[in-house]
């Protein structure tokens, strides 16, 4: 019996060993669907399929998840980074991408390095919950089983456009009206195999890492994984920026994009240049 004992502490002993240094290094790909309303008036069609080629190079980016059991950093591959269109201002309503995410799933909490109008933030929160609906379905993306979960969230209707010397009168009218709100359904592709409850982005929370997942805009896809390395996985929590909590920066963001477009506006009606602006909805 205490031979029996000794066998189930050692074998305890060495699956808590084990679960501690699992880890790895995952790369996803992404890109971003595209439906820019064109106006014939301001922009020919040679010209309007030449701004969407190099929109969509702009959106399609590689990120490197590296993750152990608690925790994990995500970043973008800079050497494969797509290079700045030159002569077009490109103005984001809405994005996911950050600098250097870090998660701590054990603490619930993130750390976002994020640079922006030149001055470096350091964003610290509560990981945001995902109310997943687990499903039955399932596909293999490479080697992998994976299986579906989906969530529904409510996003703003914002039209994306693409506007040569600005459209102030549109920009003013926008404001005053209430945001419109609509239902979209996301969905992850999660596998059971790997066991870790975390994924790209901001996406955690699924009993598998997350290889998957299309947020009706955006979609994120791993082409690569590298479980357990030779060379260890180094996690760590940025520290350098201006600390402050996601609302906080949310509404720096507001203020410095309005500006942002305040001097466009103006800038291209005082040298009497043209200026291209293109409004990415989210």
């Amino acid at each position: 019996m205490q031979q029996l004992l000794i066998i189930c502490f050692t074998l305890g002993l060495l699956q808590s060993v084990l679960a501690q240094d699992f880890q790895g290094i995952a790369t996803y790909k992404s890109t971003r669907k595209l439906d820019i309303q064109l106006d014939s008036t301001q922009v020919n069609s040679e010209m309007h399929q030449r701004m969407m080629d190099m929109m969509k190079k702009q959106f399609q980016k590689t990120h490197l998840l590296s993750f152990n059991k608690e925790a994990s950093i995500y970043k973008e591959d800079k050497e494969l980074e797509a290079p700045q269109p030159m002569g077009m201002q490109i103005v984001m309503v809405s994005t996911g991408d950050s600098d250097v995410l870090y998660k701590n799933l054990k603490e619930n909490r993130f750390t976002n390095q994020n640079e922006s109008f030149s001055r470096l933030f350091l964003i610290q929160d509560k990981l945001q919950k995902h109310d997943w609906q687990l499903t039955g379905e399932k596909k293999f993306i490479g080697e992998y089983e994976c299986f579906k979960a989906t969530k529904t969230i409510e996003v703003q209707v914002v039209e994306s456009r693409i506007s040569v010397n600005g459209d102030r009168g549109l920009d003013a009218e926008e404001e005053s009206l209430e945001p419109q709100m609509r239902q979209q359904e996301v969905v992850a592709w999660y596998a059971p195999t790997i066991p870790i409850s975390n994924g790209p982005a901001n996406y955690h929370g699924l009993p598998g890492l997350i290889l998957e997942v299309n947020d009706g805009t955006t979609t994120i896809i791993c082409s690569k994984i590298v479980l357990n390395p030779e060379k260890e996985v180094r996690i760590v929590e940025p520290k350098k920026g201006d600390k402050m909590n996601q609302e906080e920066y949310d509404k720096i963001m507001e203020k410095k994009m309005n500006e942002m477009q305040e001097r466009m506006w103006n800038n291209s009606h005082e040298d009497g240049g043209e200026s291209i602006e293109i409004r990415i909805g989210g």
